[in-house]
């Protein structure tokens, strides 16, 4: 496996926005083909993985743990650490883009399929994700980012347990607050499901009834969205279950907190990701 750190900067001046108090980061978790029996070099789909922690941090439960999973499903895979509070829209999003566009350019070299490149994100980071999924040709996106040729669109997304909706007292409100930083022509960017458009890409989502945080009415008015534009999508929701499961089982979870009845939606994921068509 080629393990690599790479810095991505976006212009936090030129955007209008505070710094991050940290530099984002693109970790790389690409399989080396030279050590796998007869791969042939074969293209192999991708998928940034983005943490939730509302903005506010990355929470590493949903970070490498959910790359080493896709990894051994035979896909590389990245995790972004993105731009948090103070710094606000449209920092992270661009950070995305960049990061999406970074690997759909080094996807020859590193045996990636350049058609089959997927952003999963959980929580806050689905908030994340799914806002470059409706807003990836967004002016300031594509401005800020410096990707104006659509490389910067995922193929397909996959969003746990996001925050979408921006109606308060039926979405995590820190998320939203923090992703528009104060801004008031910002705050309707935040409502994602309004968005959505026969462009937004595939999407597989998932989502507890039972999740006190980010209520699952995000998921439900997203894939209200995606019907309602002809967007294909694969949803699960499951009847039981906290908020932040990530992988579900006892390699994220404390002991005896896991939900087995859950831990399938990454083997489901991967099933939609190799059945997978444009």
């Amino acid at each position: 496996m080629i393990n690599n750190v790479i810095n991505i900067s976006v212009d936090y001046a030129a955007m209008g926005v505070k710094p991050s108090p940290r530099q984002t980061t693109l970790t790389t978790y690409i399989l080396d083909e030279g050590n796998i029996m007869d791969s042939g070099g074969r293209k192999r789909p991708a998928v940034i993985v983005c943490p939730g922690g509302g903005y506010g941090y990355t929470s590493p439960r949903e970070a490498e743990p959910i790359a080493l999973k896709y990894c051994a499903a035979g896909f590389h895979a990245f995790v972004l650490d993105y731009s948090i509070a103070p710094s606000s829209w449209p920092a992270a999003t661009c950070e995305l883009s960049k990061a999406v566009s970074y690997v759909r350019k080094i996807a020859d070299e590193n045996n990636i399929d350049g058609n089959k490149i997927f952003v999963a994100g959980f929580s806050a980071g689905g908030h994340l994700v799914a806002s470059l999924g409706v807003h990836f040709n967004h002016p300031d996106v594509i401005k800020f980012s410096g990707v104006s040729d659509g490389s910067n669109r995922p193929n397909g997304i996959i969003l746990g347990y996001p925050v979408i909706t921006g109606e308060k007292g039926r979405t995590h409100q820190g998320t939203i607050d923090n992703f528009i930083g104060g801004k008031e022509k910002a705050e309707p960017l935040a409502w994602l499901e309004n968005y959505v458009t026969e462009d937004t890409p595939q999407t597989f989502i998932w989502h507890t009834f039972t999740d006190n945080a980010v209520p699952v009415i995000s998921t439900l008015r997203f894939a209200n969205a995606l019907e309602a534009h002809n967007v294909k999508f694969e949803m699960h929701v499951y009847p039981n279950g906290s908020h932040g499961l990530s992988t579900a089982d006892e390699i994220t979870c404390a002991p005896g907190t896991g939900m087995p009845a859950v831990t399938n939606w990454i083997d489901m994921s991967i099933r939609w990701i190799n059945e997978f068509e444009n």
